[in-house]
């Protein structure tokens, strides 16, 4: 895998004409998501949402020259008013223990204005780092409430604790994919491969033995490809307008 990724070609994105270019990796959770980081030209693993396995890509993408970490991918609204697709570029990223780490100024900044120029909406309100998925209704409105945070995901917290260890900047560009009000279906939290692929055996014996998630599993494909969709436009702009 890691060779794969060096083999891409690395875009570098530079946070003022004076600032050094800054090469980038991603972290994901999906395979799907890391071939996305990868059009914009980053270097791209995908953990399969594992904690430990997310953990050790980021400390092999550190010893192989990133000079900044991007947690990046689709995740779950905290906040009623989003939808499927809607884009975050947090300012904050908060963890179940009640810190609050600041993604990296001039990181973002270049990444809003990226953003801006090709018209692609960004919100800043605050992401959730969590160990587990949020899957009910009621959760979700529970850590909204506690946490204030706008989306959930279960890598940004890791992405922020690694790049304070190492020193580095680090910045957070997540999709909503499952709404606030809606719940996840038995079979959306069969865990991923290692490679960051559905696990598709499993999932289709959970179909088997509960059929009745059917509908909220396809349409929770249906919001999930939005969100891909989202963050494939974001990487359109980040690609043709970064690293100049």
């Amino acid at each position: 895998m890691f060779r794969e990724r060096e083999a891409v070609k690395e875009r570098t994105i530079t946070a003022s004409d004076h600032a050094p270019a800054m090469p980038i990796a991603a972290v994901t959770g999906l395979a799907a998501e890391a071939r996305i980081a990868r059009r914009i030209g980053w270097r791209a693993v995908a953990a399969g949402g594992d904690a430990e396995r997310t953990r050790r890509a980021m400390a092999q993408l550190v010893g192989d020259g990133a000079r900044a970490l991007v947690s990046f991918g689709i995740c779950g609204g905290l906040d009623p008013a989003l939808s499927p697709g809607a884009l975050i570029l947090p300012q904050v990223v908060t963890s179940e223990d009640g810190r609050r780490r600041r993604v990296d100024a001039a990181l973002r900044s270049v990444l809003a204005a990226v953003l801006g120029r090709a018209r692609v909406v960004a919100l800043d309100g605050d992401v959730l780092g969590a160990a587990r998925a949020a899957d009910t209704p009621s959760l979700k409105a529970a850590l909204h409430r506690q946490s204030g945070a706008i989306a959930v995901d279960l890598e940004s917290h890791l992405v922020a604790d690694a790049a304070a260890a190492a020193g580095l900047p680090f910045a957070v560009l997540r999709a909503v994919a499952d709404p606030a009000e809606r719940a996840l279906p038995p079979a959306a939290l069969i865990g991923l491969k290692a490679t960051g692929r559905p696990a598709l055996g499993r999932i289709l014996w959970s179909l088997a033995r509960q059929p009745a998630q059917l509908p909220a599993l396809l349409q929770l494909g249906r919001d999930t490809r939005r969100a891909l969709a989202t963050l494939g436009r974001a990487a359109e702009a980040l690609g043709g307008g970064a690293g100049r």
